[in-house]
């Protein structure tokens, strides 16, 4: 399928069957690349075929981004052989809620973004690059300025680089407020590709076949600060803990902040969104 020049290709999905790569062709007159999926295994040509079939289908029916079809129908494909799982718990669909909403802002600047997530497979920051990095912190209840940072490295920055802490206040509400099923609705439908973040959603606990049994999870955002986690902000760090004589074979350190109003200066919306595009930037 043709593509432009800056668009990504997934990873990961080459394996013993399936191999999905760029593929530039041209002759005297013409240069075009191309996402190519092929299969390496003649036993399941016929199999193959029928995948083929699908994602032509698909495509008509999505002729603007042909890979995003392509994406969606091998990830229907993976479906089929996908374990159950437990649903979120309370505390844990709030944080998805506050790591969507920092997404969905990313995704509105650039369809890519979701590359950047990175809370779901297991890093200390949610969002990041090499440089840049954001922690999202969302709280719901009487306590809700109170977060609690888990491990020294959750508030370190990258090294020689930034780090941007995303506080939300949440209010559980029935029939009010955005559900957490339409928020994703919406943030799938500004990526670019869509089964990537299907399969981030799956890591970070959700999945699409449980949608209903969401329904009823809906958030109000009361409040909304951003901080730089700078060296005056209150925070434990391997460093600090070093500076100050203590071994850094202190494990499973956990710890509360307290984000009260008017005890820490939050950024203004400017310096977040440059933020924002500097993280998208870096990425590229």
């Amino acid at each position: 399928m043709p593509i432009r020049s800056h668009h990504k290709i997934r990873g990961g999905l080459n394996g013993p069957v399936l191999e999905l790569r760029r593929r530039p062709l041209e002759d005297d007159n013409s240069y075009q690349e191309y996402v190519d999926l092929g299969c390496l295994r003649s036993d399941v040509n016929d199999v193959f075929t029928s995948l083929c079939a699908d994602i032509v289908a698909a495509t008509e029916a999505l002729p603007s981004n042909p890979v995003k079809a392509l994406y969606q129908v091998i990830d229907r494909w993976k479906a089929l052989f996908q374990a159950g799982g437990a649903l979120l718990g309370p505390e844990q669909a709030a944080g998805l809620f506050g790591e969507l909403l920092v997404l969905e802002k990313l995704l509105r600047t650039d369809p890519s973004a979701h590359r950047l997530w990175r809370g779901p497979s297991g890093h200390r920051h949610d969002f990041g690059t090499g440089v840049r990095a954001v922690e999202v912190k969302s709280v719901v209840g009487r306590e809700a300025h109170r977060v609690r940072i888990r491990g020294l490295g959750q508030l370190e920055a990258p090294r020689n680089g930034t780090l941007y802490l995303a506080w939300f206040k949440l209010e559980r509400a029935a029939g009010a407020g955005v559900g957490l099923v339409e928020l994703i609705d919406r943030i799938l439908r500004l990526a670019d590709d869509e089964s990537a973040l299907l399969t981030l959603l799956a890591s970070a606990g959700y999945r699409s076949a449980d949608a209903e049994r969401y329904l009823d999870v809906r958030f109000v955002v009361t409040e909304e600060h951003w901080y730089d986690v700078d060296a005056a902000f209150p925070k434990l760090t391997s460093a600090l803990l070093l500076d100050a004589g203590v071994s850094v074979q202190v494990q499973d350190v956990h710890y509360t902040i307290d984000l009260s109003a008017g005890r820490l200066p939050a950024l203004r919306g400017d310096s977040i969104d440059e933020y924002l595009r500097a993280l998208i930037e870096e990425s590229a």
